[in-house]
């Protein structure tokens, strides 16, 4: 059996597993909250590391910290940021609402690491204490929504961004490819207009350019942070030029401009930045969900359904249907998406539980927004990567049903009114010929005049 030790905090004594970095308060919180099994990613575990490391740093500064000691937590901390201690933090998602528990399990891992690196027992809490030491400064009330507005952050600029860049890439260079190939437009289900493939895959890259400007409106959203104001706001225990400092050394660090919330009580007494965030989230899942849900459809068949587009083919798609194959990258899509728009319900849920001077919904916010992030930037990436680029259209198809398609009337209005053009269309429909054989039989203009007016590319643009 592992060997075992001895800790004790403010309530009593507990055991501990002898080659755990973490104490007593953190062991207290294994034990009351074996809820779910989630625990907190690399992102979030390595903002905590950034802002204790800052913290360390800030307190140097301000004379507040012993030279040696604060090296040693910094070195400890950054030991955290580059997730050699990850085993570490144990704790599950579901516990304390301010996330006193994991700032505490940060504040014992570093701790002990740092009294290791000085030559001291794991543990004793000499030369170096996680409360005195290496939370000086801080209150979990700050440092637990830091963490979340520099973990989210940092996963948009890091993860989702790079990966919506991707697909924004892939489909313009579709757009490109087919932008000669003519089709016919649909609106509600139903026949509309012709329209070009390459304006058709236009518009979902745009879609996809739009979700990356939504990333940096969420990143800005989320700049301001709550460090500095400890507990409740007012900044008790902590020096006025803490929070100043510890901004700058994390813009420094992650690239992203952080900077001192303007109102310290709003920071922590709301969300509301978290909230809009994880809003711009599902706003990125529902575009997605239209993107893959258009190719899907665009690509169903392939011999009884739309068939304009041959979507790749990357598995079986029955058990019992041989030769079948599933656009599943786009259900992954969107399956995705819908589990984006559950997260962020349960993020704006969460917001809401704001009561009095702090909100106690962190950890299961953060957790859902990084999630959502995670999974949003995954499905980007293999979508654009197995689906998007192996996309081939079947033109001979585009321009068979745009040739049988009772819209293209529409271009006759012009010329010979919008009462006879319906006549045409409804006669079409009756005998089941086309616009062009219908009005051709009706004389209604010289044929010459009649393919110049019917020609599915002029009808594209605007004339």
């Amino acid at each position: 059996m592992a060997e075992k030790r001895i800790e004790a905090d403010s309530m009593g004594e507990m055991t501990i597993p002898g080659d755990a970095y973490w104490g007593a308060q953190t062991q207290r919180a294994v034990e009351n909250f074996p809820i779910s099994g989630y625990r907190f990613g690399r992102r979030f575990v390595r903002a905590l590391g950034l802002i204790k490391r800052a913290a360390a740093r800030a307190n140097l500064k301000l004379d507040r910290l012993d030279g040696e000691l604060g090296k040693f937590i910094e070195q400890a901390a950054g030991e955290v940021i580059e997730g050699k201690l990850d085993r570490h933090f144990v704790l599950d998602i579901f516990q304390t609402g301010s996330g006193t528990s994991t700032n505490m399990n940060a504040n014992e891992v570093i701790a002990n690491r740092a009294i290791e690196l000085a030559g001291g027992k794991i543990g004793s809490r000499d030369p170096v204490h996680p409360n005195d030491h290496v939370n000086k400064g801080q209150s979990s009330n700050d440092v637990i929504p830091t963490a979340l507005h520099v973990s989210v952050a940092e996963a948009l600029h890091y993860d989702l961004i790079p990966a919506l860049e991707l697909l924004a890439n892939k489909l313009e260079i579709k757009s490109k490819a087919f932008d000669k190939i003519v089709k016919i437009g649909r609106t509600h289900l139903q026949d509309a207009t012709p329209i070009r493939l390459g304006q058709e895959f236009s518009g979902y890259a745009a879609q996809a350019r739009l979700s990356i400007l939504r990333c940096n409106k969420a990143i800005r959203a989320l700049r301001e942070l709550a460090i500095g104001g400890t507990a409740v706001g007012t900044g008790i225990n902590t020096h006025p030029d803490f929070a100043k400092l510890v901004c700058e050394d994390l813009t420094k660090e992650t690239g992203i401009e952080f900077v001192e919330a303007a109102n310290h009580f709003e920071a922590q007494a709301s969300k509301d930045a978290v909230c809009e965030a994880s809003g711009q989230l599902r706003t990125i899942a529902v575009s997605l969900t239209k993107i893959a849900s258009d190719i899907r459809l665009l690509g169903s068949g392939p011999r009884c359904g739309f068939g304009e587009l041959k979507i790749p083919a990357v598995q079986p798609g029955s058990s019992i249907m041989p030769g079948k194959v599933n656009p599943v990258m786009c259900e992954m899509v969107v399956m995705v998406a819908a589990q984006v728009t559950g997260n962020d319900t349960a993020v704006a849920l969460g917001c809401r539980d704001g009561h009095l001077e702090l909100n106690v919904m962190m950890p299961m916010m953060a957790h859902n927004c990084l999630e959502s992030i995670r999974l949003l930037g995954s499905a980007a990436r293999t979508f654009a990567e197995k689906c998007v680029d192996g996309i081939e259209v079947d033109a001979e198809r585009c321009s068979e049903l745009v040739e049988q398609s009772l819209a293209m009337c529409t271009s006759l209005v012009p010329e010979i009114g919008y009462d006879k053009s319906a006549a045409i269309a409804k006669e079409a429909y009756r005998t089941g010929k086309t616009v062009r054989q219908v009005a051709l039989e009706q004389g209604v203009l010289d044929e010459k005049k009649l393919n110049d007016v019917l020609d599915p590319t002029s009808m594209t643009e605007p004339h």
